[in-house]
């Protein structure tokens, strides 16, 4: 159960309802994370304003999702696991390529350097090296790439920590979390 309350779209008014009316329009659905947020309206803003910017950033959506997958198995998130499988697939991920994701891997050389590089930066908690963003540059990553994907991880940090600690209850079909080496 929900540590904290989960505001119904249909109960609330002003910026919180127009906020969670454009996350149902979205997703057909108000999912209970952004029910979870919206007891703090700077904060759901935040979180929606965040989704859409990356939304429209240089990292294709298939690779935020596949980033935000193997974090959520990381930190041991399942809300935000099932939900990123799920987005995944919808943006052209099969579902081995998003189980592969969980634990931080791809057959895509450059997919994998990406998903390497977000699970150093949240393991070691930003204390990265040189080398490691120049691995990144090597795949053909640009300074542009290596931010926003600085910018994926954390806002799925904050998602990750917002599901984890305030319980909120799973709306998305369960996936399992994995247990490997990169964890």
């Amino acid at each position: 159960m929900s540590q904290v309350q989960l505001i119904n779209l249909t109960e609330t008014s002003g910026t919180r309802h127009a906020i969670l009316n454009d996350i149902n329009t979205a997703f057909g659905v108000t999912p209970n994370m952004f029910r979870a947020v919206a007891n703090s309206t700077a904060a759901l803003n935040s979180m929606w304003s965040a989704f859409a910017a990356l939304g429209n950033g240089v990292i294709p959506a298939k690779l935020g999702e596949q980033i935000a997958v193997a974090i959520a198995n990381l930190n041991q998130c399942e809300y935000c696991l099932a939900a990123h499988t799920v987005l995944g697939q919808k943006a052209g991920a099969s579902s081995a390529e998003m189980a592969a994701a969980q634990s931080g891997n791809s057959h895509d050389t450059k997919t994998d350097a990406a998903l390497k590089f977000a699970l150093k930066v949240v393991r070691q908690r930003a204390q990265i090296s040189k080398e490691d963003v120049e691995a990144l540059r090597l795949q053909g990553y640009d300074d542009e790439h290596i931010v926003e994907i600085m910018a994926h991880v954390a806002l799925n940090l904050y998602t990750n920590y917002i599901n984890v600690a305030l319980d909120v209850p799973l709306d998305f079909p369960k996936v399992k979390l994995s247990v490997s080496s990169t964890n």
